[in-house]
């Protein structure tokens, strides 16, 4: 009997470059923590390399234990993990809450800790939360994935910072559209191997393109050390206090509800659907990963669903692919000048290519949505209202602008928010009580039965 696509094992060349397709495409995505939080913390230089290089370690050792997996730790599927960045506004405020800087980051580390342990406990029971999620639910959340993701592209494309003086000018947008349909053009009019490592190929050529306009850096690459290691505890041994683990522990609540999402995107998308088992590893993998971080010290890890998107799109659905990928990784956090080539592709480049990729994703989510009965105005009203919910933070960011902080890490992630309302209406529209039957009522938009007594409406 053959191997499922999940497990198959491509040869060694296909193998490194569709995994160098996945680092480059969640890349950014993992460096930007660190960066926010050790400028805030007040880092040198040097010392931001370094944090920087640590994530990316730490990354691929959780890509690893969750692709590979060990006992019954890793969901065993194409999983990128990498720094969440539902962690960097709390980080961020344990930062201003330290009087003394050089604490800020033991403290982060000691939180993460805790609550990455308290997570790989709660794992099998936060797993049982797979019943909630049939296609009507996960479809919802698959599609808010996606949608989420494209505010991310939008920004790259604009540039690498809002403060400056290029964001958002022709030049960066014209390098977005250009890198887009260079990915368009080989995905169209290639075959095999070169049509699968187009998203690569593509950020290749858009870096060649934007050399003569003054926007590719090579600075990192001058500046980059051959060799480098995250000493453990660089920055201190862990401190542990009560405030930063509250609020860590409720970032964790919300990644692991953001993975439980995720890997049921990826199982629809990978055919190998994720059930309770599949998810509490998945789970348990994301948790040690992130309770392992700070010893070298890293930040909390989780899925990046960014990654989904390229699964979606090549259609390469090897675990090993992307253990190929964590294993590059680990190369970047050990040997710096590696980790700086990635760093040379400009953003606006990253950006044409991410418009691909998260579409993908949302794409993904609206064909899981066909199948799931949007026949039945019960399920039109979920949809409907879950996705209203998971766009506010997009289209509104200032929305919650007077709740506590600690309730905003929750409602600003509307893939949280988005996911929980789905779940809660499922419950209510096709499981609490009787009412009318689901499958034979009126599309929520035409119109309902006569009132009685009524006036009929004039025609116009």
């Amino acid at each position: 009997m053959a191997d499922h696509p999940v497990d198959e094992k491509l040869p060694p060349v296909k193998m490194a470059t569709t995994g160098l397709q996945h680092v480059a495409a969640m890349y950014a995505g993992v460096v930007a923590p660190p960066l926010i939080v050790g400028a805030a913390v007040g880092l040198s230089g040097v010392e931001l390399t370094f944090l920087t290089g640590a994530c990316l370690f730490t990354a691929g050792l959780a890509t690893l234990l969750q692709t590979l997996g060990i006992w019954k730790i890793g969901a065993r599927l194409p999983f990128v993990n990498g720094v969440t960045f539902a962690g960097v506004a709390p980080m961020t405020a344990i930062v201003v809450a330290t009087e003394d800087k050089s604490d800020a980051l033991p403290i982060i580390f000691g939180a993460v800790i805790v609550a990455g342990l308290l997570g790989f406990l709660a794992a099998p029971f936060f797993s049982k939360a797979i019943r909630f999620f049939p296609p009507v639910v996960t479809g919802t959340v698959i599609t808010l994935i996606g949608v989420s993701l494209l505010p991310v592209a939008f920004g790259w494309a604009q540039g690498s910072s809002p403060a400056a003086d290029d964001f958002g000018s022709a030049t960066n947008l014209g390098l977005a559209a250009i890198t887009l349909v260079i990915v368009l053009l080989l995905r169209r009019f290639t075959r095999g191997f070169v049509k699968q490592i187009a998203v690569l190929l593509g950020l290749v050529a858009g870096t060649l393109v934007a050399i003569p306009f003054g926007v590719t850096d090579f600075g990192p690459v001058a500046d980059a050390d051959i060799v480098g290691f995250p000493t453990p505890f660089h920055f201190g041994a862990p401190q542990f206090q009560l405030a930063a683990i509250v609020s860590m522990c409720v970032v964790m609540v919300v990644s692991m509800t953001e993975s439980t999402a995720d890997m049921l995107a990826l199982g629809e998308i990978v055919e190998r659907p994720a059930d309770e088992k599949t998810i509490a590893a998945g789970l348990r993998a994301d948790t040690l990963g992130s309770a392992l971080s700070p010893l070298f010290n890293g930040f909390m890890c989780s899925a990046f669903a960014q990654n989904i998107g390229l699964v979606a799109m090549t259609r390469i659905r090897s675990r090993f692919v992307v253990a190929a990928g964590g294993g590059f990784l680990i190369l970047m956090g050990l040997c710096p000048i590696a980790a700086s080539l990635i760093a040379v592709v400009p953003r606006p480049v990253l950006g044409g290519a991410g418009v691909v990729l998260f579409g993908s994703v949302a794409a993904s989510g609206i064909q899981t949505l066909v199948r799931a009965g949007l026949d039945k105005d019960n399920n039109v009203l979920i949809v409907a209202v879950s996705l209203a919910v998971g766009i506010i933070p997009i289209t509104a960011p200032e929305f919650y602008h007077s709740f506590p902080e600690t309730a905003k890490i929750i409602l600003d992630s509307g893939i949280s928010t988005g996911c929980v309302a789905a779940v809660l209406l499922n419950l209510v529209f096709n499981h609490l009580g009787k009412g009318r039957d689901a499958q034979d009522v009126t599309h929520p938009m035409e119109a309902g039965e006569e009132i009685k007594g009524a006036r009929p409406a004039s025609a116009h």
